[in-house]
């Protein structure tokens, strides 16, 4: 069981949505080479740690999902990102004290047609079980996986399958072990985290270092992380399109690199192990990029707390319409809207 190096500087928080993205494909779609490939299997159990304890107590939850289209259940699949690795010296899962700096949600449909990867804002204004309101990335501060579990739970009243901690290292490791990505940059700036470098606009193709940059940048845009996030779209849009072809996924070697970068910095519940990771990417082997839609949750605007916090507002109407369709694993006929500041 892998447990992970020093602690990433402060500064690197922001970008982590993209790569917590690239856990998501790396489990989804390692899963199907797993089938053939013992050793990848191996890898997977041996480098991931793995989260004791990680679900809150049952009487809180919502119900598991009932089978649907041949009689899979639609999955949940929460994915937390943490700057630090928390308060048990190097270890991934130990996050107690520490707030997540991202979070996803995957949802994959009970007839395995498609993937939805929802992003949360990390300073959306809920409840958090036995805390009262607070930025949601507190609760993983406050009470650990399970806590972080519960609130999105609560959020979104559907419960979450399997849960995931991604660290920052594999990053650049991924993005290089792809042979780099092509990026379609929208907006041409000059960036403040790789200095000298200019990202034109249009379509470039770049390495680790030049993609971690990319996705973090949010000081060259007049809207800021808003714009940070569509950058991590695009980012992630570049490496699951470099991921879904027939190159990648029918050589054991691309993909064998693709889940040894990933694994070492991820920590994951007991149950999403390689027998589950290989299942699951079996199902959804006939999904390809196109199939993959990315969008987030339902927000109205920023705003201040009662005691003065800078906050993004979350848009309850259109959360009772995204339970819903999560509920009746109808999310094909949800359309998300664009976040944007107000």
């Amino acid at each position: 069981m892998s447990k992970i190096g020093t602690d990433i500087p402060r500064k690197r928080r922001r970008w982590r949505i993209a790569a917590i993205s690239i856990g998501v494909v790396a489990f989804l779609v390692g899963g199907s080479v797993a089938l053939y490939a013992w050793s990848l299997a191996q890898a997977w159990d041996n480098k991931t740690e793995k989260i004791a304890d990680a679900f809150p107590s049952d009487d809180t939850r919502p119900p598991v999902a009932a089978p649907g289209t041949g009689q899979n259940q639609p999955q949940n699949i929460l994915l937390l990102g943490s700057d630090t690795r928390g308060s048990v010296g190097d270890s991934i899962a130990g996050l107690s004290g520490q707030r997540s700096d991202s979070i996803m949600v995957a949802h994959i449909p009970a007839d395995r047609s498609a993937v939805y990867v929802m992003s949360v804002m990390r300073d959306s204004w809920v409840e958090i079980p036995g805390h009262g309101y607070a930025k949601i990335n507190a609760a993983l501060s406050l009470g650990g996986v399970p806590l972080a579990v519960q609130t999105i739970e609560g959020m979104l009243g559907a419960r979450m399958d399997h849960v995931a901690v991604i660290d920052f290292n594999g990053f650049v490791g991924v993005t290089d072990a792809l042979g780099g990505v092509s990026i379609d940059n929208p907006i041409a700036f000059q960036s403040s985290h790789l200095k000298g470098h200019f990202y034109p606009q249009g379509p470039q193709n770049m390495n680790g270092e030049e993609a971690l940059a990319f996705v973090r940048e949010r000081y060259a845009f007049s809207d800021g992380d808003f714009q940070r996030v569509r950058n991590q779209r695009q980012f992630i849009k570049a490496v699951m399109s470099t991921i879904l072809t027939p190159e990648t996924l029918t050589s054991p070697k691309r993909v064998t690199d693709l889940v040894g970068a990933i694994a070492p910095h991820l920590a994951v519940d007991e149950g999403l192990n390689s027998g589950y990771v290989a299942k699951l990417g079996s199902e959804i082997r006939n999904v390809r990029v196109d199939n993959v839609t990315f969008f987030g949750a339902p927000t109205d605007g920023t705003g201040t707390s009662p005691d003065g916090q800078s906050i993004v507002n979350v848009d309850w109407d259109e959360i009772a319409k995204l339970k819903e369709a999560i509920a009746s694993d109808q999310l094909h006929l949800y359309t998300p809207g664009v976040p944007t500041p107000q």
